[in-house]
């Protein structure tokens, strides 16, 4: 397996291109195109907090990788025949350039419309049964693959999962139904420290812009004043001449 084909299944759970984007074979450069702007908007790395940011950057890079593989009829008819395609690009190109270049500038609202429109969606629940399925029931595999889920996520993905496996559609794994209270507390402990230290870092960021907001107040409190100062010294002076004239007018009749 190639170094990128490793990358893939590392933080996707399968090295199959068509799976990363959830996607058949026969799909049209239009809907590689959609598959792609829809799981880029799960893991660009705009969108994700600062411990987070490494991760879902390789995840990035990865899928533009993919599309930019599959949109190549030449590459993605070599992929085909070969189920692999490996060059030197992945590591130097630049992955963010090449999303800007076919997409509008992500925003938050885009991001959290379609965290709206997976969570609950087929597309999430195809997700958890591969994360289940690659991390053989391993809920912190699972909570890493699977795109805006946390420790708080943990019931729903097991119902889910329970169900799954009711239908026959996955094998139980008894390290995901009796996960160790020690594991799961490790697990809940590190989730609630990044979220206090997320919490805290957007704490001091809004005293930041706070203090930047006072200060340039205070700036143009200053500014205005001194305008005042240096007007109003005018038109003083301006009065003054004014009634000075005057007075010299009325003596010399």
């Amino acid at each position: 397996m190639s170094n990128f084909k490793e990358k893939c299944f590392q933080y996707f759970g399968t090295s199959n291109f068509y799976e990363v984007l959830g996607i058949d074979e026969n799909a049209t450069g239009k809907e590689i195109k959609k598959a792609y702007h829809k799981m880029s908007l799960l893991v660009h790395p705009d969108r994700v907090d600062e411990n987070q940011k490494e991760i879902c950057t390789e995840k990035f890079k990865v899928l533009g990788r993919i599309h930019s593989i599959l949109q190549d009829k030449e590459k993605r008819k070599v992929y085909n025949d070969c189920g692999d395609f490996d060059d030197e690009s992945y590591s130097t190109f630049n992955w963010s350039e090449y999303w800007t270049s076919m997409f509008k500038k992500i925003e938050l609202a885009d991001i959290q419309k379609y965290e709206k429109e997976y969570i609950g969606s087929e597309a999430e629940r195809k997700d958890i049964k591969r994360a289940y399925e690659s991390g053989k029931g391993d809920m912190n595999i699972i909570l890493e693959l699977v795109a805006f889920s946390n420790c708080d996520s943990e019931p729903r993905i097991i119902n889910i999962v329970r169900e799954m496996v009711g239908n026959g559609e996955v094998e139980e794994f008894d390290c995901f139904f009796n996960e160790s209270k020690a594991k799961k507390c490790r697990r809940h402990r590190k989730w609630a420290k990044e979220a206090e230290e997320v919490s805290k870092n957007f704490e001091d960021l809004q005293k930041e812009l706070d203090a930047n907001r006072k200060a340039r107040a205070e700036s143009f409190g200053s500014f205005f004043a001194a305008l005042e100062a240096k007007y109003t010294t005018k038109a003083r002076k301006s009065i003054t001449a004014g009634s000075n004239q005057k007075s010299k007018r009325l003596r010399k009749k």
